[in-house]
């Protein structure tokens, strides 16, 4: 398979997940688009690690993966005290927990 379907279907991915972040106020959709952003730039980088023929791109994707896990835990973590005390995960909410 040619690899520019990789790179179509990579910038397909991350213009869902921009959309996404830009369009949708609930704090759990917003996660899911940004994790979605991410893949697609894992996958942008293992196609352009196998384009050169070497594994920096997929070296790169793995520490983004831990990143990206260690973001959805804290991110998870302050959703859930969020709708603990507004009993909403909308990001509008989220501005009112000012001190």
């Amino acid at each position: 398979m040619n690899p520019v379907y990789y790179l179509y279907l990579s910038a397909l991915l991350f213009t869902i997940g921009a959309s996404g972040v830009l369009i949708r106020r609930n704090a759990i959709v917003l996660f899911m688009c940004v994790e979605l952003m991410l893949n697609a730039c894992n996958l942008a980088f293992v196609t352009f690690s196998r384009l050169h023929g070497n594994l920096d791109g997929q070296v790169i994707a793995f520490f983004t993966m831990v990143v990206a896990a260690a973001e959805v835990v804290v991110g998870l973590a302050i959703i859930v005290t969020v709708f603990r005390s507004r009993h909403s995960a909308s990001v509008d909410d989220a501005s009112l927990m000012k001190l």
